[in-house]
C-alpha cells in the first residue's frame, strides 16, 4: 500500500533470457529474442550471455540490459552463490532458458524453493519443453518451446540491424567470402585448406575476389590458402561481427564449414554453400536462410571443388532470378 492508502500499481514484469553460447547457436536464437520482446513489450528484459555476444545483444534492440555470465567452476562455491544471489535479487517474474544446459538447470534449482516461471527443459519448471525423439532444427526447437509459454510466432534470424563501414578493406568487386574455420577441437568439420585454395583459384580465374574471413584459430588454414592462391584477400582476425555482416550483404556468395561465422554470413542474406561432414547435423544446425545449399559427405574431404562450383553456379543463378 502507498503512504496515502491507495494501492500501488505493480511495476513492469522483469524477464530474463539466457543464451550463453556458441556463436552459431546465438545467431540461430535471434528470432526467439525478437519473439520474446514482442510478447513482452512493456517488460524489462535482461539477457544473460557471455562476453563475445554482448555487442550483438546490445545492437539487436531486444534487451534493456545485458549481463555477462562468467560461468564459475562447479567447485567455486563463492562465485556460484554470488551469481545466484544476483539472479534472486533481480526478482525476475519469468525466465526463458534458451541455453537448456546442465549449468542453467542448476540455476533453476538454486533459485528455489519458489523460482520464477521458467520456460526451459529442466524437470520441475513451470513451462517444460521436452526434446522430441527425432532431430529438429534449433529454430524449430525454440519455436516449440516458446509456444508452450504463449508465444505463437518466432521469426527467422535476421542480422540486418548490424552494419559497419568496411571501406578500409577496399575489396575489389565482385567477391566471394570463404570461411575455412571451425572450432579448434573439431578438425573433422574442416574442409581441407588445399581444397579451399583450389576453389579460391577457380573463383579468381572467373574474376571473383576470394576473401578469407575468420578468427585467429584459422590463421594457419588461411595462410595455406593465401600461399596457394595469392589473389585471395586474407582478413584473418580483422573483422568483427558487424563488419562480417556488412561484407556478407554485398558478397556474390559465401562458402564455408559448419561454424559460427558461416551462420553470420547466411543470416546476413548472403547466398551460402555450407560444407558438412559426418560431424555436422544439417537437420539441427543448417543455416535457416532461404539462399543456402548444403553439401554433405561423411568424409568432408570427399566434397570436390567441381561440386562446390556447381552448387555456387546454381545458387547464384537462383539468386539472380530473385526469390
Amino acid at each position: 500500500m502507498a503512504a496515502n492508502g491507495s494501492t500501488t500499481a505493480p511495476g513492469p514484469d522483469r524477464i530474463l533470457v539466457i543464451k550463453l553460447s556458441a556463436l552459431g547457436d546465438f545467431i540461430l536464437s535471434l528470432g526467439a529474442f525478437r519473439a520474446i520482446r514482442a510478447h513482452h513489450p512493456d517488460a524489462r528484459i535482461v539477457l544473460l550471455t557471455t562476453p563475445p555476444f554482448v555487442e550483438m545483444a546490445n545492437a539487436c534492440g531486444c534487451f534493456d540490459e545485458v549481463w555477462t555470465d562468467d560461468r564459475p567452476h562447479w567447485l567455486d562455491l563463492r562465485r556460484w552463490l554470488g551469481h545466484i544471489a544476483k539472479l534472486r535479487r533481480a526478482g525476475f517474474t519469468r525466465v526463458y532458458d534458451l541455453q537448456r544446459s546442465q549449468r542453467t538447470g542448476w540455476y533453476f534449482r538454486l533459485l528455489g524453493p519458489r523460482p520464477p516461471e521458467w520456460v526451459g527443459s529442466v524437470p520441475g519448471c513451470s513451462h517444460r519443453y521436452v526434446d522430441p525423439p527425432d532431430a529438429v532444427h534449433i529454430t524449430v526447437r525454440n519455436a516449440h518451446m516458446l509456444a508452450q509459454a504463449g508465444i505463437a510466432h518466432v521469426p527467422q534470424p535476421d542480422l540486418s540491424f548490424m552494419r559497419a563501414d568496411i571501406g578500409r578493406f577496399a575489396i575489389q568487386h565482385p567477391y566471394a567470402l570463404l570461411v575455412p574455420g571451425s572450432s579448434a577441437h573439431r578438425p573433422d568439420k574442416r574442409w581441407p585448406a588445399a581444397l579451399f585454395a583450389e576453389l579460391a583459384k577457380s573463383l579468381a580465374q572467373e574474376g571473383i575476389t576470394p576473401v578469407l574471413v575468420g578468427g585467429p584459430a584459422e590463421r594457419d588454414a588461411m595462410r595455406t590458402i593465401n600461399q596457394l592462391c595469392p589473389q585471395a584477400r586474407d582478413l584473418c582476425g580483422q573483422t568483427d561481427i558487424a563488419e562480417m555482416v556488412t561484407l556478407a550483404s554485398d558478397a556474390r556468395v559465401a562458402i564455408g564449414n559448419d561454424t559460427g561465422p558461416l551462420h553470420v554470413v547466411a543470416a546476413a542474406g548472403c547466398p551460402t554453400v555450407a560444407l558438412f561432414g559426418r560431424a555436422s547435423h544439417p537437420i539441427k544446425t543448417r543455416p535457416p536462410a532461404q539462399k543456402v545449399t548444403v553439401l554433405q559427405k561423411p568424409n568432408l574431404a570427399d566434397v570436390t571443388v567441381p561440386e562446390v562450383l556447381a552448387a555456387i553456379a546454381e545458387l547464384t543463378r537462383d539468386n539472380e532470378r530473385g526469390p
